[in-house]
């Protein structure tokens, strides 16, 4: 066994350990409706809060209120996984490990 290389994937490890904790500290917004609708998610793409600007519920139409939210939602993940996959590819040298972008 090459303890070398058992020593680089250690390093490896405890590096990508710090990168998720750091990702689940960091916090990413989206929006839609022009920021009447907001988004948070943090860099594991959970979401963490929804703002809804009073001047967008209208009891009439709830479908658009709904699409708002999705677009916000979608804004933010998207972000969310840009930066994780930025992060994480620095460490990672380029290669596409699963379950972590």
């Amino acid at each position: 066994m090459n303890f070398s290389m058992l020593k680089q994937a250690q390093e490896l490890k405890a590096k990508l350990d710090k990168a998720q904790k750091e990702l689940d500290n960091t916090v990413v917004e989206g929006d839609a409706g022009r920021g009447t609708v907001k988004v948070s998610v943090n860099g594991q793409q959970k979401v963490l809060s929804v703002k809804i600007a009073p001047e967008v519920i209208n009891p009439t139409k709830p479908q658009h209120l709904e699409e708002l939210v999705v677009k916000a939602a979608n804004d933010a993940i998207g972000k969310s996984r840009k930066m994780a996959a930025k992060q994480l590819s620095g460490l990672t040298g380029g290669l596409k490990i699963p379950g972590l972008t």
